[in-house]
């Protein structure tokens, strides 16, 4: 484009048209003094006439120091209109950090937040001062970003690549469990903590124009699962589906042993938390909620539940988050007492500390689970799981197949309950859980 030049913005791909005349000091801006050319609403102040100049002369000889008065802009002609003259560039620095202003309010409002009280309502042409391209770097370390966040790349939707943050304690511009959160798609209604049991072939019709390796792996599974059952993909996906499985095989067998083997696996890890530093107050709510529920599926009592009373209860976020925060808990605990087994595989990941990785990528409510967070919690409370790989990966010999995992508890003997760990060790997972990239959900052997 003759006189012009395109600029690519920082966060958007989406090319911005720079002036052609003075750079940054020719936008549009009403809160520099510069007015729209075809704006038939705002008009530069009318000159004064000879007469009115002398009188304003006479007038300021009786004042002390009268401060240096500017001349006004001309009016507009009568003909074309004209492009009013610009006042000098700002220091770049100013227009970043205005940018960077408009680009936090705008990121606050779009996360649901309410602005600082320091900052400033928006005024007119912020946004188009926001859309100029500014300097990537500004005082203070903070990049100058895009405020739009239906462009910029914020962590949710957007033309930019989006960024993966391994330790965070929540919120919308992170990845969710099934991926990244696209902040401009309605979402319908969601689906519940723990859905329905469905068959197999459910998934089958889900992936009918998909992959054809996916196609062929679901045609395997089915000849060994004969239903799953989905969970909502926010984060807790493992836990949910660890939690349902673990109770409804409970149900199912009334193994009153394996409920007495838990239970006191159950004290043992709260004991952990103890003699690492947690107050008991701060946990012991969320480990009488799981108590209950693992007694209520017993029958013979008067609190004794069903099937549907089951996922009822699963489905109630009070009771399932408070299970999911046991879990989590449990988890956060069995790492920590095990540092130095489990440091080399956090390094691996992020750069923090075992403790530091419990803080912000365990505990929380929302963060993804992955063979860390599993190991840990099927060694703490020995309960063996199967994880079923649903994925593109295929064999080099053309053959294909479903990959799988066991977590087997780990025996160990310091503790004192090498015999208790080893038997459940040496049983067959009765847990199986379909992982499929970013989520987990619940299958049923035939």
């Amino acid at each position: 484009m003759a006189g012009g030049a395109i600029w690519m913005g920082p966060t958007c791909r989406c090319p911005v048209l720079l002036s052609t005349s003075s750079g940054l000091g020719q936008q549009k801006d009403q809160t520099r003094g510069a007015y729209p050319q075809n704006d038939t609403h705002v008009f530069p102040p009318a000159p004064r006439s000879r007469k009115d100049h002398a009188a304003g002369v006479q007038k300021r000889r009786l004042l002390p120091s009268p401060p240096e008065s500017k001349p006004p802009p001309p009016p507009p002609s009568s003909g074309a209109p004209t492009r009013p003259r610009p006042r000098p560039n700002p220091p770049q620095e100013k227009l970043a950090r205005e940018a960077a202003d408009a680009s936090a309010r705008k990121r606050k409002a779009a996360d649901g937040g309410e602005a600082d009280a320091t900052d400033a309502a928006p005024v007119p042409g912020e946004a188009a001062m926001g859309d100029a391209p500014a300097p990537p770097q500004v005082p203070g370390g903070d990049a100058a970003e895009d405020p739009n966040p239906n462009d910029a790349g914020g962590g949710g939707g957007g033309c930019s690549d989006p960024v993966s943050v391994e330790l965070t304690m929540g919120g919308d511009y992170y990845r969710a469990c099934c991926g990244d959160i696209d902040l401009e798609v309605h979402e319908g209604p969601k689906l519940p903590y723990v859905g329905d049991k469905e068959p197999l072939s459910a998934l089958a019709a889900e992936f009918q124009s998909g992959s054809p390796i996916l196609q062929e792996k679901i045609k395997l599974l089915g000849e060994q699962y004969v239903a799953l059952r989905r969970t909502r993909g926010d984060g807790n996906c493992f836990y949910r589906s660890f939690m349902f499985s673990y109770l409804e095989h409970i149900l199912e067998t009334q193994d009153k042993a394996e409920v007495d083997r838990i239970m006191t696996k159950i004290e043992q890890c709260k004991n952990t938390l103890k003699t690492l530093g947690y107050i008991e107050f701060t946990f012991e709510d969320f480990f009488t909620v799981f108590v209950e529920q693992l007694e209520s599926v017993l029958q013979g009592h008067e609190t004794s539940i069903g099937p549907e009373e089951l996922l009822e209860r699963t489905r109630d976020q009070a009771i399932s988050d408070y299970a999911v925060m046991f879990f989590r808990f449990v988890t956060s605990g069995e790492i920590q007492r095990r540092a130095e087994f489990f440091e080399p595989f956090i390094s691996g990941l992020t750069n923090s500390t075992v403790a530091q990785f419990c803080k912000a990528s365990v505990e929380p409510m929302g963060e993804e689970s992955d063979h860390v967070h599993i190991i840990a919690l099927s060694d703490a409370l020995g309960v063996p799981i199967r994880v079923m790989y649903l994925d593109r990966s295929s064999c080099d010999t053309g053959n294909l197949s479903v990959n799988h995992h066991d977590f087997i508890p780990a025996s160990n003997p310091s503790e004192g309950d090498a015999a208790m760990t080893s038997a459940a060790a040496d049983e067959k997972p009765y847990i199986t859980l379909l992982y499929r990239p970013g989520h987990y959900d619940i299958l049923y052997p035939k």
